[in-house]
């Protein structure tokens, strides 16, 4: 079963796409190779072989969640060149209008 281009004219017009009839013609058959190549994975793939989302193992490496003393406002600003009112102060990059 081959893709049309009406097929495709109809996907396009699904998915907000203007695609001119030419392109629709071009584009058919490129999108019935992708398809093929789908169905040819899924009669691979069998209910013995397990779901791989990566070639090799991954594992998470992330750090346990441990609440630590953090720095004071005094502390985290000790080291800004300039502060006003508690806050790092910062050169304007929007005007105000």
């Amino acid at each position: 079963m081959g893709l049309t281009a009406d097929d495709v004219a109809r996907l396009a017009a699904l998915a907000r796409i203007q695609l001119t009839e030419q392109d629709c013609a071009e584009l058919a058959p490129e999108l019935d190779v992708i398809l093929e190549s789908v169905a040819s994975v899924s009669e691979v793939a069998r209910p013995d072989v397990p779901l791989a989302t990566h070639a090799i193992p991954m594992s998470n490496v992330f750090r346990a969640d441990v609440v630590t003393a953090s720095l004071t406002q005094t502390q985290a600003l000790s080291g800004a060149p300039e502060e006003e009112d508690g806050r790092f102060r910062v050169p304007q990059i929007l005007s105000e209008d």
